[in-house]
Formats: C-alpha cells, structure tokens, sequence
C-alpha cells in the first residue's frame, strides 16, 4: 500500500488549504522570510544528495544533455502552459488571491512548486523505495518540508497549490507500480548518481525559491531520466578504456 505517497499528497492538500485561509493574516515579511528558510532547505536535501555521488561525468553529462532536451523541447514553456491552464480551470469556482504578482511571478512560482512537489529526485527516488521494499522513510522526511512549504506558497498561488497534489500522485503512482521492473535493474552506483541529479535539481529549486536565480528546473527534469542509464554505461564501457 503506497503509504508515503498519500502521507506526502496529504501534506501538499493540507498545506495548500492552510496556506490558502492564513495566507491574509501572514505578514509578506513572515512569508518572504520563511521562504527563505524552505529554499535553504530544499538546497540542503541536494548538497547531502549529491554528496552521494559516484560518477561525476555521468552526473554532469546527464544534466547538461538532459536540460539540453527539455529546452529544445520546451517542455518547460509546455509544464507553465499546463499551470496556467490549470489555474484557470480553477478561477472558475474559486477566486484567486489578490496577491499583488504578475501573471509571469505567478506562474515562474507555480512551476516551481509543480517540480517541488513532482519531480525532485527526493521525491521520485523516495517511491521508488517505497514500491520495491515498502520503506516510506523518504517520503515522509519530504512531506514534513512540503507541508509547511505548500502553507507558504498557497499565501500568494491559492488553492492552486492543493490541486498540483493530483498530478504528483499520478506521477508517484506510476513510479511505485513500475518500481518492482525498474529497481532490480539498478546497482548501487546508478541509484547514487540518480539521487545526486536529483540533488542538483533540488539546489536550482532552492535558488528559485529564495529568488537569487530562475534556473529553468523544468527543463532540467529529463536529466532525471538519463542519468542511471548515463551512469551505467560510464561504468561498463567508459571506465575500463580509460583504465587502460
């Protein structure tokens, strides 16, 4: 039973009300300040992950192609295009905050929570473990940040925020259903370059959340898929002709 995925969309969903009813009688001081605090989390969760690291050529080509891909692809022009439409499925039976953002804030904040929320390698890898073996350490450790942070951004985003837990659960879904095919084709070198992707996407979601840097996370997520099958050919093929 996928119990840390409903722990984890139980988070988001909560945290989005919550957000979404408080979110006026928060101080922007409080808010700003906080969401400093959730970003240097967030970077903290990808510096202990990349920290797991074992093949950093595989690592960094992956991210680099990966992102390479998402941009030529537009998929994130195609992910803030799927926000916007979602947030106005949603004007139509809820009004939306008066926040003071642009529409470019409120979407470049809307993707950053859909990647928080969907696609961090903590996130991805987290149900992956949960699928193979039932440990739903991982994700229970991401609900505890993503229920305060999902409060945060529902201040200024909504209810909106609440909704983006049904595509996560899809996604997550998806992954704990394939986990039992996918994981036993893994080593554990792959699953650690995977989690250190991961972590680089995590620290680009902190610097996004902090607002120092809009890095184009959603592009980026294709290096997710790249990574353990780069990492497995960098280990079989590459290495033994370098070491020669």
């Amino acid at each position: 039973m996928p119990i840390g995925i409903i722990i984890n969309i139980s988070a988001v969903i909560i945290g989005g009300i919550l957000g979404s009813v408080l979110g006026k009688h928060l101080s922007t001081d409080f808010k700003t300040k906080l969401s400093m605090v959730f970003g240097a989390c967030a970077m903290t969760m990808g510096i202990s992950s990349i920290g797991l690291m074992e093949n950093m050529p595989a690592v960094i080509f992956s991210v680099v192609f990966g992102t390479a891909i998402g941009l030529a692809i537009h998929l994130g022009d195609r992910i803030n295009d799927g926000g916007r439409a979602m947030q106005r499925l949603l004007s139509r039976f809820i009004k939306a905050p008066s926040n003071g953002l642009s529409e470019k804030e409120f979407t470049d904040e809307l993707v950053t929570v859909i990647v928080l929320f969907c696609a961090s390698g903590t996130g991805i890898y987290g149900t992956i473990v949960s699928g193979m073996n039932g440990d739903n350490s991982i994700l229970i450790s991401k609900s505890i940040l993503d229920l305060p942070t999902a409060m945060i951004f529902a201040c200024s985003l909504g209810v909106v925020v609440s909704v983006i837990a049904l595509p996560q659960f899809v996604i997550f879904m998806i992954l704990f259903l394939l986990a039992g095919v996918i994981y036993p084709l893994t080593t554990p070198a792959m699953i650690n370059d995977f989690k250190a992707c991961g972590g680089v996407l995590l620290i680009a979601t902190g610097f996004r959340m902090i607002k120092v840097k809009m890095f184009p996370i959603a592009d980026m997520i294709p290096a997710m898929v790249l990574v353990m099958p780069v990492s497995w050919f960098w280990v079989n093929y590459v290495l033994p002709l370098v070491a020669r």
